[in-house]
C-alpha cells in the first residue's frame, strides 16, 4: 500500500479529480495549504505599504491505493497539473504499513480497492 501525496495548483484539481473518479479511484482528502519553493514571492502594495507574502497557495491531494495503482494515480496529477513552470507542486511517494476500515474492521488492501462504480455512483 502507498500514499501518493500530492502538492498542486488550484486550477489543477478538477481535472485530476474528474479523471481519477472516471478510472474508479473517488477516495481522496484535499487540504488547503501554504508553502514555499523555488516559486518568488509575490510582492503586493498594501494601503501604501510594499508585502512580499513567500508562502503560495496550493492544495493538498492525498490518496491512499494499492501499489499497482501508484503509477495511474501519479501519471494522472502529472498530466493534468504540469504547466512546465514553476510551482507546479510535487508528488511523494510514501509506504503505508497497515491500513483498517473502521465500519467492517478490513484490514490491509482490501481497504484500498479501485471502485469501478464510483462514476456511476456519483454521476447516476
Amino acid at each position: 500500500m502507498k500514499l501518493v501525496v500530492a502538492y498542486i495548483r488550484h486550477d489543477a484539481f478538477e481535472p485530476i479529480r474528474s479523471e481519477l473518479l472516471e478510472l474508479g479511484f473517488p477516495s481522496m482528502t484535499i487540504t488547503d495549504v501554504k508553502g514555499s519553493g523555488r516559486q518568488k514571492g509575490i510582492t503586493e502594495s498594501y494601503r501604501g505599504a510594499s508585502v512580499t507574502n513567500y508562502l503560495r497557495p496550493k492544495l493538498k491531494i492525498e490518496c491512499a491505493v494499492a501499489d499497482g495503482d501508484v503509477q495511474t494515480i501519479v501519471d494522472t496529477i502529472l498530466k493534468h497539473a504540469r504547466t512546465g513552470n514553476v510551482g507546479d507542486g510535487k508528488i511523494f511517494v510514501t509506504a503505508i504499513e497497515q491500513a483498517y476500515r473502521i465500519r467492517t474492521g478490513e484490514s490491509g488492501e482490501e481497504t484500498l480497492q479501485a471502485h469501478p462504480d464510483a462514476a456511476e455512483a456519483v454521476n447516476g
